[in-house]
């Protein structure tokens, strides 16, 4: 106890260094902490299911194809089902909206449609009732409107806790559902926001080998491992199930030229798998401020200790032994980082609502983000670790100081080892080393947005309001679609308005075959997967896609019997290199019966559909509106005022159109598009507010570093000026100490840089590994702002007073 109260009295004997010292641990732990806390509950917590590491997916790929991952089919499910001895349990789920609700007042709300063993799959219990049944998943006549299962949040939201919810009618898609279900509280599948749950439901049919590979990526395969059964394992049953039920497809040669392939992978490890790098990336960056602030903190406490040698020499001149001086520093730095690891509670609690303004809980898991206890006593045990860590290079600083000098130090001969000073030096250009890798890291990564941010989608996004429609499959869209277009189109503002079954920057960007009558793929490649909608009224103009030749598809082509379609530039360049796609003749997927073929009216610009950063030549074609029922559409509506003003607006147009329907997901074109750079802009800003931080911190060192060196060598200035050495030869010698450091660090930061710019390549988009520019520019930063910290002690070193200088020795 007297160690810590002398170490308490030690502190506050020197508030300006305490407090220094506080702030830089708080900043810097309690930055790691926010970025912990989302790596945390985004990548290392367990998903919140009975032993979830033996949880996989299941998807299908076909890269010869251009297409990575193409989900599964519900043919692959009952195929499979059963019939691979690896897994104990396999099941298929898809996400999707329906309107639910009484006439007058339905509401668009997320669903998810799942097989009857989903549940089983996952290890969930229900809170009450069933999950579904094999003969609730069939389509069949003289069935009924099926089933539902409910979330606990919308039992107790929507249907007030009703203790007898079970048999309640509830009424989805205009058509009553059974409730036959309630899920625990705390169930969550993934990054889903589903409320009901209802069986995929399908026909005998569409069962067969035949709809093997027609899935269009939106349903997912998920299944658990049976104990002591590995993913290798599992992966070679299915390369062999695959292998046996393809032997007879007549389109296997077709697959195989595609590269058909479906690969297991753990589910949570493939469900984060898109920001796993990004959030990697950001703990190094915060760890590498961790290391600024350790280095700037000890490089502060050496700079104390130096002051304090003398009252160190006599204590153990007196007796103190080398454990007693160690532990003394011990305690008074532990004490030191433990309190600003408390204030670092703070600042992270602060930082995790930040990154919640940056968008961080729209991350896949990312709702799931919080600061808990164990996160706290991480941050704590972490405060412990810096402090003992920090507590070394002083202990044996102390331990290492001549005893006869340090006795003397505050009389006539004053200076500090050589080795002390050794010491210091290394830590600042380690520091500026540190700093300079941060900087440009962030500067790359700055660039890198840039460079995305000025990638041209492909449509002009001002002024476009977006909105999701779900036509249920007892209505005939068409009709529909065409009040709802014409009743946009009357009002004031409006310019156009048309709808598709996708928009661009949605989240879903599923592919399909479409291909030209007669062409055959050169040898050793594929036909192609590309982008393929459904469009009606004017939506191209309304979404501001350019027509390059032809012309565009209009709500009469949805009602004619010739089947004509648009191509975008890339899919008409990929097979019509030199022209003439107009009027060529394409077919989906491998029916290329006369009578199925689409005529090419109208080429148009390329879109990115996916992201901003999708390569080109992905190619897309625009179909008339043919599907009649059971389909989500989006309404696309260009308008003079600003988008979201248009919003309640096109609510009641739908509703005013049918009051069975309900419009929701309503966005501007330019928040699809700033939603979509989340995982790029949010980074960029948090590594230059880190890279601001090191940078201060940097500079703080070696101002501090000069500063304690111009003290230290008054008497030497005073005796050296008296001698007739000039002020400027005085100034230039402590310019010319931090600009040797300086130089030091920079080199090893650009090596730094370079290894962070390879590291960063998974992340960074058209920026290659050593930019220059980057790189001179953040030497030049770096630069400007040491030779501010130098300038100043080294002009302090100038005025010093040789008179004065002497007399106070």
């Amino acid at each position: 106890m007297n160690n810590l109260r002398y170490a308490l009295r030690q502190l506050r004997k020197a508030p300006a260094f305490t407090l220094t010292a506080l702030a830089t641990v708080a900043i810097c732990l309690g930055a790691n902490l926010a970025i912990f806390a989302v790596i945390n509950s985004i990548l290392l917590r367990p998903l919140p299911f009975p032993q979830s590491d033996r949880l996989v997916t299941i998807f299908n790929t076909y890269p010869k194809a251009g297409v990575e991952r193409d989900g599964s089919s519900v043919t692959n499910y009952y195929e499979r089902r059963g019939n691979l001895p690896a897994f104990s349990s396999l099941s298929i789920f898809r996400d999707g909206s329906e309107v639910v609700g009484e006439t007058g007042a339905a509401e668009q709300t997320e669903i998810m449609r799942v097989s009857p063993d989903f549940f089983a799959t996952l290890g969930v219990n229900l809170a009450m009732g069933r999950t579904f049944t094999e003969e609730e998943a069939t389509i069949a006549k003289g069935k009924g409107n099926g089933v539902a299962i409910v979330t606990d949040a919308y039992w107790r939201q929507r249907l007030n806790s009703d203790p007898n919810v079970l048999g309640r009618d509830i009424r989805v898609n205009t058509m009553p559902r059974k409730i036959v279900g309630v899920l625990p509280p705390d169930f969550r599948f993934l990054s889903s926001e589903a409320r009901l749950f209802l069986p995929i439901r399908s026909r005998p049919a569409e069962r067969t080998p035949q709809q093997r590979h027609s899935d269009d990526g939106g349903t997912h395969m998920i299944a658990r491992l049976k104990p002591g059964a590995t993913m290798a394992e599992a992966q070679s049953q299915i390369d062999a199930h695959n292998a046996a039920v393809e032997e007879d497809n007549p389109q296997a040669k077709m697959m195989a030229e595609a590269g058909f392939r479906s690969l297991v992978r753990p589910l949570h490890a493939e469900h984060v798998r898109s920001i796993r790098p990004t959030l990697l990336l950001m703990q190094a960056g915060v760890f590498f401020l961790l290391l600024i602030g350790a280095v700037n903190l000890v490089n502060l406490l050496l700079i104390r200790a130096s002051g304090r040698a003398k009252e160190m020499a006599i204590r153990r001149s007196m007796g103190a032994s080398r454990a007693h001086v160690v532990r003394q520093v011990m305690i008074e730095t532990v004490l030191l980082t433990f309190v600003g690891g408390l204030l670092g509670l703070v600042v992270g609690t602060w930082g995790i609502r930040l990154l919640e303004v940056l968008g961080a809980d729209r991350l896949p898991l990312g709702a799931h983000i919080a600061f808990d206890g164990w996160l706290a006593l991480t941050g704590l045990a972490g405060a412990g670790v810096l402090g003992i860590g920090i507590a070394v290079p002083i202990a044996w600083f102390n331990l290492n100081t001549h005893l006869a000098h340090a006795l003397q130090s505050e009389s006539r001969t004053g200076t500090v080892s050589r080795a002390a000073q050794r010491l210091r030096h290394g830590f600042i250009v380690a520091q500026i080393a540190l700093a300079f890798v941060l900087l440009a890291g962030a500067a790359l990564l700055g660039l890198s947005l840039k460079k995305v941010m000025a990638v041209s989608p492909g449509f002009r996004a001002d002024h476009v309001l977006t909105g999701e429609v779900t036509v249920p499959f007892s209505y005939n869209a068409r009709p529909f679609l065409d009040r709802l277009l014409e009743a946009i189109g009357q009002q004031p503002g409006v310019g156009a308005a048309g709808a598709i079954t996708n928009v661009p920057l949605s989240g879903e960007s599923g592919k399909s075959a479409v291909t030209p009558k007669g062409y055959v793929p050169p040898a050793g490649q594929s036909l192609q997967g590309h982008y393929s909608y459904q469009v009606t009224g004017d939506y191209f103009t309304a979404l501001g896609i350019p027509l390059r030749e032809g012309r565009f598809l209009t709500s009469a082509d949805s009602h004619r019997a010739d089947r004509v379609c648009v191509v975008d530039e890339d899919f008409a360049r990929r097979y019509w290199p030199h022209g003439g796609a107009l009027g060529q003749r394409v077919f989906q997927g491998s029916d290329s019966d006369d009578a199925k073929l689409f005529t090419i009216v109208g080429v148009v610009g390329a879109v990115k559909q996916a992201e901003l950063t999708e390569p080109q030549g992905q190619g897309a074609v625009y179909l008339p509106f043919m599907d009649s029922d059971g389909i989500n559409i989006f309404v696309v509506t260009r308008t003079s005022q600003r988008p979201e003003a248009f919003a309640e607006t096109l609510r009641k147009l739908v509703r005013a159109t049918n009051s069975d329907l309900a419009i929701d997901n309503l966005r501007s074109m330019d928040t699809r598009i700033a939603e979509s750079l989340i995982a790029r802009r949010s980074p960029a800003l948090l590594a230059g507010i880190f890279a601001g931080v090191a940078l201060l911190l940097a500079t703080i060192g070696t101002y501090g570093v000069l500063s304690y060196a111009v003290a230290q060598r008054t008497r030497e200035i005073g005796i050296r000026m008296a001698l007739g050495a000039q002020r400027g030869q005085i100034g230039t010698q402590f310019l010319s100490l931090g600009l040797r450091l300086l130089a030091a660090g920079t080199i090893l930061g650009l090596m730094g840089a370079w290894w962070a710019g390879r590291a960063m390549q998974s992340v960074l988009f058209d920026v290659p590994t050593l930019h220059v520019a980057t790189l001179l520019g953040t030497a030049l930063v770096m630069t400007t702002v040491s030779l501010v910290a130098c300038l100043i002690p080294a002009r302090r070193a100038t005025k010093v007073d040789p008179v004065i200088a002497l007399r106070a020795e």
